[in-house]
């Protein structure tokens, strides 16, 4: 087998290249090419100074993730690294593309630094739960200071070169088409330069103040992982400690890491999102549509937020609605959202006029006609939507995708108010759907094959996480979600309040608890809107205008800034509905609550399964994960209920007398 890493010479310069295609992964053979070629190099006395760069797209951008979950093979990327490190002759990295992860700590082991000005560098591990394994925690803070490896490590954000230059990490920013050529030069000024400066032999400052600062910066978005305090801890102990004694730090906390359950769930979402793309029975061969112009029927939150998925990505969208004042405010209200995007610099002002310009805002159906794929966004009610779909079978050309955005109702019944079944689809987006990366794509009975590998990959041009969910009343995550908020609803009666049965889902991780949930998108919605007709503890709310936090007003009261209290007035209905219901009281413990609202999410999950409504398990956790903010940390509800032990599942659903699914009771859920 011909190794992927080869050596050129340029005079008394080595020239170390890696070829591993895609992304040159640091494999088992790409370690010992390296090590063989650092060998070459230290032991030929012709050669003066070393240059490692990549072939392809990109700098070495992390570990091989085919390896992860088997034994390692010598010699470990620590090691590689500290052979660079020790060379008696200068090695420079030359860095286009990304230099990521263990790629980020090959260039920390190097003396010199150089990079094209595109390129990005950083140690993403913590999103994998896990930190920079092979010294990063300990160089970075000796070349770039605590407060750039705190950024670097803890949040896991790569940063552009400009940047690295500026923290000390990139020594020169050179031409982006003379990286080799530069990197080359640059070595030679740096050969006979005494002492080489190794990372390992510098002092990392204390920087008490930038720590507890970036702590409580990021005290929220850390709540509940442990990898970023990890990597916080290894950063500091890189100022406190030896350089071996800090890589044993490192190493220790890297393997507690790496064998508890957080980093085998973030691994676990890691693959199931890009499983997820995958279509069991479809070839991946197979031919797509031509997507070149997307209609969207109204211009509401929803039909917005569509629109500016496609706008964003360069694809050109008509937008229809009925009446001239809603059009405006829908146009008006994208506009302000692609402002205030750039007010925060994420866009350009250019790029905000470019996106407005591709949107064709119009009050005529008939200019759906020229384009490819065709969103209806519009309220959950069948009559209109099969309405519309009717419609849209005389005006939409041959060959175009008509998707429902319905959040509930059957495709199936849409797709047969057409003459062209094999053409309709679900695509469900998540509110707001600009800024939510799920896309439930919703196979219809009669979904030809090449209109769900278009809309799948269409998925991934609009940056949107998609997954294949079968046809069931709610799809995947709303069908998972109606069993939780009936169990809320009882266990309210039975002796809880909303406040503890929304601090349990907190304290588990999710963003917020089902009543907070409940107002946040409006007590009202789904109200029949009759005052006089009162049959539950929302109805009763809603009929006193407790329409949640636009009203200042739901389960909770809410201040100006919508700061939530515990509501008197809750209470007393509450007390008023149990008497009226003769419901017997208890006191309803958190495992209560974890037990009838989480572990009945995860049944439901497996009758979804065996239904074959999802195409396997890690699917539903991507729903999970992306559509409703469960915490990746637990790797969704199916990759969470394995963790706690399916026989504990199931006794806790059986003790509280729900019939359990098959393959939940068998352990044999895939």
């Amino acid at each position: 087998m011909t190794s992927p890493i080869r050596t050129e010479r340029h005079g008394e310069v080595l020239v170390i290249i890696s070829d591993n295609p895609p992304v040159n992964a640091l494999g088992a053979a790409v370690r010992q090419g390296l090590e063989a070629a650092i060998k070459e190099g230290v032991a030929d006395a012709t050669v003066e100074a070393m240059v490692i760069r990549c072939d392809g797209r990109t700098f070495f951008a992390g570990a091989d993730i085919t390896e992860f979950g088997k034994p390692m093979v010598e010699p470990g990327l620590p090691t590689v690294v500290d052979m660079i490190e020790a060379s008696t002759k200068p090695v420079v990295a030359a860095i286009h593309g990304t230099a990521l992860g263990g790629g980020c700590e090959v260039a920390l082991g190097c003396h010199y630094r150089v990079a094209v000005p595109s390129a990005k560098i950083g140690t993403p591990e913590v999103k994998l739960g896990l930190l920079p394994g092979a010294g990063g925690t300990q160089r970075l803070p000796r070349i770039a200071g605590v407060r750039v490896a705190l950024e670097l490590t803890a949040k896991g954000d790569p940063i552009p070169a400009k940047k690295a230059q500026e923290a000390g990490l990139i020594d020169r920013i050179v031409g982006e088409d003379s990286l080799e050529a530069d990197a080359i030069a640059f070595a030679r000024e740096v050969k006979a330069k005494r002492p080489i400066p190794r990372a390992s032999e510098r002092e990392a400052k204390p920087d008490p103040e930038a720590v507890a600062a970036f702590q409580k910066e990021n005290a929220r978005r850390f709540r509940g992982f442990d990898a970023p305090a990890a990597n916080i801890a290894c950063v500091v102990k890189a100022t406190e400690l030896p350089f071996a004694e800090g890589i044993a730090f490192e190493r220790q906390e890297f393997m507690r890491l790496m064998m508890g359950n957080q980093s085998a769930a973030q691994r676990h979402i890691f693959f199931a999102e890009r499983q997820a793309a995958k279509i069991d029975d479809v070839p991946a061969d197979t031919p797509r549509r031509p997507i070149n112009r997307v209609g969207v029927i109204g211009a509401g939150t929803m039909g917005g937020g569509i629109s500016m998925n496609f706008l964003s990505a360069g694809i050109p969208v008509t937008i229809v609605e009925m009446q001239q004042e809603a059009l405006d405010r829908g146009v008006a209200t994208i506009r302000k959202n692609y402002e205030a995007t750039a007010a925060k610099g994420r866009m350009k002002p250019e790029q905000v006029d470019a996106a407005m310009a591709a949107l064709t805002p119009t009050l005529d159906f008939d200019a759906l006609g020229e384009c490819d794929l065709i969103i209806e966004a519009v309220y959950e009610n069948m009559e209109v939507k099969q309405e519309i779909f009717t419609r849209l079978d005389t005006i939409a050309k041959p060959g175009a995708i008509l998707a429902s955005n319905t959040s509930y109702l059957n495709i199936d019944e849409i797709a047969a108010c057409t003459a062209r079944p094999q053409d309709v689809v679900g695509m469900h987006f998540f509110s707001p759907a600009n800024v939510m990366k799920l896309l439930e794509v919703v196979r219809g009975a009669k979904t030809a094959p090449d209109v769900l590998a278009t809309v799948m990959d269409l998925a991934k041009t609009i940056r949107k996480v998609a997954v294949v969910a079968g046809v069931t009343y709610g799809f995947i995550g709303n069908r998972m979600l109606m069993p939780r908020q009936v169990e809320a609803n009882k266990l309210l009666l039975e002796g809880a309040t909303p406040e503890q049965i929304d601090r349990v889902h907190v304290a588990f991780g999710m963003p917020m608890g089902p009543f907070q949930m409940a107002d946040l998108a409006g007590v009202d919605i789904g109200w029949h809107r009759d005052p006089n007709r009162i049959e539950n503890i929302r109805d009763a709310l809603a009929a006193e205008g407790r329409w949640g936090q636009k009203k200042q007003a739901g389960f909770y009261d809410y201040d100006e800034k919508r700061n939530p209290t515990p509501s008197p007035r809750v209470a007393d209905i509450i007390d008023e509905w149990r008497a009226k219901t003769n419901t017997p009281q208890h006191d309803v413990t958190d495992e209560e609550i974890i037990e009838r609202t989480l572990y009945t999410m995860v049944n439901e999950g497996a009758l979804i399964l065996e239904e074959g409504m999802a195409q396997r398990a890690s699917d539903i956790d991507v729903v999970w994960i992306y559509g409703y903010g469960w915490p990746v940390y637990r790797g969704g509800p199916m990759f969470w209920a394995k963790t706690e032990g399916y026989e504990k599942v199931v006794a806790g659903l059986e003790k509280h007398g729900f019939p359990v699914a098959k393959s939940l009771k068998s352990g044999t859920i895939k």
